[in-house]
């Protein structure tokens, strides 16, 4: 029997997931198990099978833990998930390899095509926090030499350095790639010098032919002094629109087709948001190009970056071989899923924006810095919620309620408390006499002080709290009095002199209530709006986190004399 190629994969996954499993190279008892449980159309010659585990186990025991998992996300995910690896890492930031006092320098390189995500809040986090460990350097790096499929959002720059302010992480150096091409090209030219770059006139997908035939282009070996005046000639404007890219010389019959000659410049007549860059260039770095000389110009000493970019490391290696440099170290770390978004793109974002989907890039359903900062999650939880993730191959999968369950630890203590009744009903209580409720603004802390609401004999309840009643009940109305309901329709109740210990026994509700002449309430959330009715002495909390007793924690947003408007943290 001989094996096709599809064959040989699948006995290559089951060997790496068998690496990934145990943490070191295959067992080919174990992993000719698995795949003859697995794959009965190998059960018939278990030989050839086993020739083919003599191959590729040694290949796979001269990698790692980390590029065993990596692999094995590339080529069968779903072996990942059923080895349970997509859990949380060990808390915390392990220490950074290599690393010495003093003399760290990581960067933060972001495209700023939108403003900075959870995801990126990680980022800017973790390297930061690394760098204070060290006593080193952080650099912030706009990488923005895309005009086109990643176009930069102008605003954005501000957004990042505004959110990196918020969260108390101030970079020591804030760098623009787009100011930086006179440097990229001088080492273009070093690199055609050398024979190691040429410009190649291949249409797309004709490129692709010759790469996955593992075959040079025509252009390949044209001379270094005929590539100059090519490349002088796209300096020059004096070819179309990706007409021609300049690519780097790799091995074009490398195993992996990504690393086989890869494009590091092309044409794009279009100009740059940035005023200063403008129309000034029409020959761009691609990422890959750029983002290899920026680390070497930088002194980058460690990179962490996502495991979907280990052939990026690939890719600028060979730049750093043919000039002799010494690539930084390099940890990888899975995606981050969070469930309450799923799976979402900085660009995916715009254009849902662009189409009026979402009011802006802060609004409450998207999971932006600008957007939990403007529902009151302080930088702190965010910060602390980053750094206990930790740094790790795997993959993780989190809920929000994590980032709440630290954000209430430090609002709690300090929200003040407030009633706020949505889809509100009238109450009348036909015994009541005009007075003055005191309410505590902290059920702690009394030393804050107390809130006053004058009240009458109506007061308005959450149409869900008094739904069910029925005549005779006795609830209570927090910090208020206690009431028996007399009538459903209209809703009615008189004072009963029931005592709250008595209340507590029996385990009466207790509802919250809202004045008649309260102020109108928006809550934005999430879930969307939701109007009510609230407490006079909300308006005297703008920018302020508060806590809406028996809703949740709110930030309040913004005051005028119709309306409130309240952004929703979390309960």
């Amino acid at each position: 029997m001989t094996l096709s190629p599809e064959d040989l994969k699948t006995i290559e996954k089951y060997a790496y997931q068998n690496a990934v499993k145990y943490g070191k190279a295959p067992q080919p008892k174990a992993v000719m198990g698995k795949v003859m449980g697995e794959c009965p159309q190998l059960r018939s010659d278990p030989n050839a099978v086993s020739e083919a585990l003599k191959v590729i186990i040694p290949e796979i025991a001269k990698g790692n833990p980390e590029t065993w998992e990596a692999k094995l996300s590339e080529i069968a995910p779903e072996l990942i998930e059923a080895l349970s690896v997509k859990k949380e890492p060990d808390k915390g930031l392990k220490p950074l390899e290599g690393a010495e006092n003093g003399k760290v320098v990581m960067r933060f390189a972001p495209n700023p095509n939108g403003p900075a995500t959870l995801g990126s809040a990680r980022g800017m986090v973790v390297n930061s926090e690394y760098v204070k460990m060290y006593g080193g350097k952080f650099v912030l790096r706009f990488d923005d030499t895309d005009p086109d499929i990643k176009r930069p959002l102008l605003q954005a720059y501000d957004w990042y350095l505004d959110d990196f302010k918020w969260l108390g992480v101030v970079p020591d150096q804030v760098v623009y790639a787009s100011d930086h091409f006179p440097m990229y090209y001088d080492y273009a030219r070093k690199l055609i010098e050398m024979g190691k770059a040429y410009v190649c006139f291949c249409k797309g997908g004709d490129f692709k032919r010759f790469k996955d035939a593992k075959q040079a282009c025509p252009h390949r070996d044209t001379s270094p002094e005929e590539n100059l005046m090519h490349w002088e000639k796209m300096l020059a404007g004096e070819y179309e629109d990706q007409q021609a890219v300049l690519r780097i010389k790799t091995d074009i019959k490398h195993k992996d087709p990504a690393l086989r000659d890869w494009g590091a410049f092309r044409i794009r007549k279009m100009s740059h948001p940035r005023p200063e860059i403008g129309n000034k260039y029409i020959v761009w770095p691609l990422l890959d190009f750029a983002g290899a000389i920026e680390d070497h110009e930088l002194g980058m000493t460690h990179i962490i970056r996502g495991k979907d970019l280990i052939d990026s490391e690939k890719r600028q290696g060979y730049i750093y071989k043919y000039f002799g440099w010494k690539y930084p170290r390099t940890t990888n770390w899975g995606r981050v899923k969070i469930h309450e978004f799923g799976k979402f793109s900085t660009s995916t974002l715009r254009k849902a924006i662009e189409a009026g989907e979402y009011s802006g890039w802060d609004d409450p359903r998207l999971p932006t810095i600008r957007a939990i900062r403007r529902r009151g999650i302080q930088a702190e939880a965010l910060k602390k919620f980053m750094i206990e993730m930790g740094v790790g191959m795997t993959d993780v999968s989190i809920s929000m309620e994590s980032l709440y369950a630290e954000n209430r630890k430090i609002v709690d203590p300090i929200a003040n408390r407030y009633f706020f009744v949505w889809n509100p009903v009238e109450l009348e209580i036909t015994d009541a006499e005009p007075t003055v409720a005191k309410l505590p603004l902290h059920p702690t802390d009394h030393k804050r002080g107390f809130r006053e609401i004058s009240v009458g004999n109506k007061v308005l309840v959450c149409t869900e709290d008094v739904e069910k009643l029925e005549v005779g009940y006795i609830i209570r109305l927090k910090d208020f009095c206690n009431i028996e309901i007399t009538s459903l329709s209209p809703l009615q109740a008189k004072l009963s002199d029931v005592s709250l210990e008595a209340l507590k026994k029996a385990k009466a509700k207790i509802i919250h209530w809202a004045p008649l002449d309260g102020i109108n309430v928006k809550v934005r959330g999430p879930e969307g709006d939701l109007n009510g009715i609230g407490e006079q002495g909300i308006a005297t909390e703008i920018d302020n986190i508060v806590q809406f007793e028996r809703f949740g924690f709110c930030r309040i947003d913004t005051v005028s004399e119709e309306e409130i408007v309240a952004y929703f943290a979390h309960k």
